[in-house]
């Protein structure tokens, strides 16, 4: 959380988090799946300002704009006014917790498989925990409640995700390479796409395996062969559009690597310098689509 200067706001930077890989490895009776996957933060973010010189509100309150903003509800089933509702259930002194107004800039394409919302929830976590001094109290298992996404959104750093998000463990040491993200601008409901994934028949994958560190782009690329994303298929196969986005992607100059993202649209390619990145990116917006290039978040 930062001050602007010049401006009595504070903010927080939801970063989109991405799937390097992702198996799905068990279900649970309760019918949830158990997930493998590396999870990474783009540079790219949302952006969640708290404006703490205002005058208090008798009501938590949330303005959404940016580009992505459009149509989005600011109402009390947003994740970001359910995590500070939850966050002030969690405080024994809630009822001495000004209700500052918050802004969401939304800069991520919505349903788009990098996480948007969790980071946005994971952001206000942060940005209220901070403001309301109240930094005594474990925002994990809060973020837990709010969705499985959420608690990786916490750190914004890469980790390892299991279970089905809740557990987290160290990623490996990863060398420094930039991202190009790259939606084509269609929403893509991640409950279909499991649908499609089950009923394709395909068999539960193992945990990858990792190791410690990669000391450069060229190993981790070499690992990541070994990995997959068991929702790109299912997802192409509904979304047609998907696969011509990777295939664009792999078609730059310099793409080490390119897959999609959670269960979909956005897809990533990997490059060991800014200046590729920039250059696919611009590629990618000379189509029509959303692309964004930045450096990994390590």
């Amino acid at each position: 959380m930062t001050r602007q200067d010049g401006l009595a706001m504070t903010r927080s930077l939801a970063h989109a988090k991405i799937n390097l890989f992702l198996h799905i490895t068990s279900r649970r009776e309760n019918g949830y799946h158990e997930l493998d996957s590396l999870a990474v933060f783009a540079e790219t973010a949302d952006i969640l300002t708290l404006d703490v010189d205002a005058d208090p509100q008798d009501a938590p309150s949330l303005r959404i704009e940016g580009p992505f903003g459009e149509g989005l509800d600011a109402g009390a089933d947003n994740l970001v006014m359910r995590a500070a509702s939850v966050l002030r259930q969690s405080v024994r002194t809630s009822d001495a917790l000004p209700c500052w107004p918050m802004t969401l800039t939304k800069n991520l394409p919505v349903a788009s498989g990098i996480g948007g919302g969790s980071a946005d929830a994971a952001a206000a976590l942060r940005l209220l925990a901070e403001a309301w001094q109240c930094g005594e109290i474990d925002l994990a298992p809060i973020a837990a409640m709010l969705g499985a996404d959420v608690p990786v959104c916490l750190a914004q750093k890469p980790q390892r995700m299991q279970g089905i998000g809740e557990i987290l463990v160290p990623a490996p040491v990863m060398p420094r390479c930039a991202m190009v993200l790259v939606n084509p601008g269609i929403a893509v409901p991640t409950p279909a796409i499991f649908k499609a994934w089950k009923e394709s028949r395909a068999d539960f994958r193992a945990p990858a395996l990792l190791p410690q560190a990669w000391p450069d782009l060229s190993a981790m690329v070499e690992s990541l062969h070994t990995t997959a994303n068991d929702l790109q298929p299912p997802a192409i196969a509904l979304f047609p559009l998907i696969g011509t986005v990777l295939e664009a992607l792999k078609a730059t100059q310099d793409c080490h690597f390119a897959r999609m993202s959670g269960s979909g649209a956005t897809c990533f390619g990997l490059y060991e310098d800014m200046d590729r990145a920039r250059i696919a990116a611009e590629k990618m917006r000379e189509r029509g689509w959303w692309a964004e290039p930045g450096w990994i978040q390590t």
